[in-house]
């Protein structure tokens, strides 16, 4: 009877020792299940993140290419303005150029009609002597 009680405690302490390792195999699980959840819900955020970034990638992609398309039509235009501003710059440069010329021939004129006007007015004096 002593050993059928001995083995009776050592049932017992076996099925409390099997009691508390599934207790504790069963919190494990619990805590686990907790942290699966958790990485579950992390993913899930990490996803509508990267979900959310490619969208704001792709519309800044659409911005950057928008842009580009405008600065290609701004050089376009400034290219068209440049070389309309170098033709008016010529045309410029060579009335002024005329102009000049024009301005030294008055002037030679001018010294011409000076001379002849002098031979004029003395040839007059002359004529007044006789």
């Amino acid at each position: 009877q002593k050993e059928l009680l001995k083995y009776k405690q050592e049932a017992r302490n076996l099925q409390g020792i099997k009691v508390r390792k599934r207790d504790a195999l069963q919190q494990r699980l619990i805590q686990q299940d907790a942290s699966v959840l958790q990485l579950k819900q992390e993913l899930l955020r990490a996803n509508m993140d990267k979900e959310e970034l490619h969208n704001q990638n792709v519309d800044l992609q659409r911005k950057v290419e928008e842009r580009n398309r405008l600065l290609a039509e701004y050089k376009k235009e400034l290219g068209q303005k440049d070389w309309h501003l170098q033709q008016r710059q010529t045309k410029l440069d060579e009335m002024l150029r005329q102009l000049s010329e024009a301005s030294y021939q008055q002037v030679d004129l001018e010294r011409e009609l000076e001379h002849k006007e002098a031979l004029l007015a003395h040839c007059m004096k002359r004529e007044a002597e006789e």
